[in-house]
């Protein structure tokens, strides 16, 4: 089977398994919403943004390097295995043991309890998350699309069962160690036919790893403060019940980069470093790459922009106005975060991935005094704003990286985009004519206003950009 084709099967698994974990997680967030207070999901961020912050030294990025260089040594891959298993223990053990300075400083006893079980995980993602790595790199989406499935099955129902119990924000971090749990036990089972380790552990073997490793972490360090920057202040300046709606804002606002994308770049990636010696297809695919985000991502984020008032209240309920204007900031994020997320797929591809340390660096300097300055002025909504700027600052710099790689960048890109912005451009001005002459709120307004989006979208993708035959096309590399 050619690359192109292992792609297009691979794809159809993929979306299969984020359609069905999306509406798993979208139930979870929305049932969640009604059974807990905004602080509980202030507390689960504030965790989450530790557990983040660690988990990028523990597997020193092995992930994109065994793809980028296409490794399939056993005994290196061994000793790759047992450093990952050593760094995932005392990561663990760090995060256990900082849990009391945590809640101190945030004077939240709650969160000893809630940091203490979310440090299991590191105990057990690793023993199978290399199994995962192999299988990605092989092509093999099926297994992966069956992973995810099976997890997110069992470790929603354990959250929602809990939550219902009375376990409130513990709901959450126990149905994560389930998830996690599962997940690790299928990726052994479904990847030790491709890898079982050996005794074997000689560092000096895999050092081009360990230097691609590092290179990676520190970016890694550097992109997650200046990604984590805004929820670590919003905690710190203005308390967890306002991180709660902070958190759930973007949440909502990133969650079709979050699903969407992945299904589209799991696949490019190791499709992409394939092509690392063919000039003329590395740049084709990446802008084809490019294309597709946008023309999936953007009515999405769009049709948010205009029914915010509509669908909160219909999957929150009653209680979250406080996130309308932040999810409005988000949706500009999010969609200029998703034409800048496929870098790193060019920047590993190319063995560039400074360019990625050096880019989040400087973002980092320009992010943390926007959100102090702004932030002091306009509290939450200043903070947001910061992250929006800082955000159109990365991305312009990303696009002049990613013309430096592959040439002939800007004009082809904005060729494609431009009709896409216009065909968002349609579906604003009929949805704000709807709403002002008809409105805006209730189940019936808001079905219709998505609707009118789709359907002028859908159309004006026919008459100017494909034919039925090529969304037919699309919709099975999906």
């Amino acid at each position: 089977m050619s690359i192109k084709d292992k792609a297009i099967k691979g794809g159809k698994w993929i979306t299969t398994s984020t359609a069905i974990t999306t509406v798993l997680q979208f139930g979870q967030v929305a049932i969640l919403a009604r059974l807990l207070e905004p602080a509980a999901f202030g507390l689960v961020g504030i965790c989450t943004m530790l557990i983040g912050f660690f988990s990028i030294f523990s597997n020193l990025g092995f992930s994109n390097s065994i793809i980028s260089k296409q490794e399939n040594d056993k005994k290196l891959l061994s000793t790759i295995y047992y450093l990952n298993l050593c760094l995932g223990g005392i990561i663990g053990v760090l995060v256990f043991f900082s849990s009391t300075l945590v809640a101190a400083y945030y004077n939240e006893p709650k969160l000893v309890n809630v940091i203490r079980l979310s440090s299991l995980s590191f105990v057990i993602i690793y023993f199978g998350q290399i199994y995962l790595f192999l299988l990605q790199k092989e092509l093999r989406f099926k297994s992966v699309a069956l992973i995810d499935i099976i997890g997110g099955v069992v470790g929603t129902t354990v959250a929602i069962t809990l939550a219902y119990m009375g376990f409130e924000e513990l709901s959450l971090i126990i149905g994560n160690l389930v998830m996690v749990s599962v997940k690790t036990l299928l990726q052994i089972l479904f990847g030790i036919r491709l890898f079982f380790p050996v005794l074997h552990f000689k560092l000096n073997e895999i050092k081009d790893h360990i230097r691609f490793g590092i290179i990676n972490v520190g970016d890694g360090v550097v992109g997650y403060v200046q990604g984590n920057a805004d929820n670590f202040l919003v905690s710190s300046m203005l308390g967890v019940q306002a991180l709660g709606y902070y958190t759930i804002a973007l949440q909502l606002a990133v969650f079709p980069i979050q699903k969407l994308n992945p299904i589209i770049l799991q696949i490019a990636y190791p499709v992409i470093a394939k092509f690392k010696e063919q000039p003329t297809e590395l740049r084709n695919t990446y802008l084809k790459i490019l294309d597709l985000i946008s023309f999936v991502n953007f009515p999405l984020l769009v049709g948010l922009f205009l029914t915010v008032d509509g669908v909160v209240p219909l999957i929150y309920g009653e209680g979250w106005e406080s996130t309308f204007p932040l999810i409005r900031i988000f949706v500009f994020v999010s969609m200029l975060s998703c034409l800048g997320h496929p870098l790193y797929t060019l920047v590993f591809t190319k063995d560039k991935p400074q360019l990625l340390f050096k880019l989040n660096i400087f973002i980092l300097f320009v992010k943390i005094p926007l959100v102090f300055l702004l932030g002091n002025y306009w509290g939450v909504t200043g903070i947001a704003c910061s992250y929006l700027i800082a955000t159109i600052i990365h991305t312009i710099i990303n696009f002049f990286i990613v013309n430096s790689l592959i040439g002939n960048f800007f004009k082809p890109f904005f060729l494609n985009i431009s009709k896409i912005a216009m065909f968002c451009v349609s579906m604003v001005v009929l949805i704000y004519m709807y709403k002002s002459l008809v409105g805006f709120s209730g189940l019936y307004n808001t079905l219709v206003q998505i609707g009118i989006g789709g359907v002028t979208y859908l159309a004006l993708t026919l008459i100017y950009k494909y034919s039925l035959s090529d969304l037919k096309n699309l919709k099975q590399s999906l």
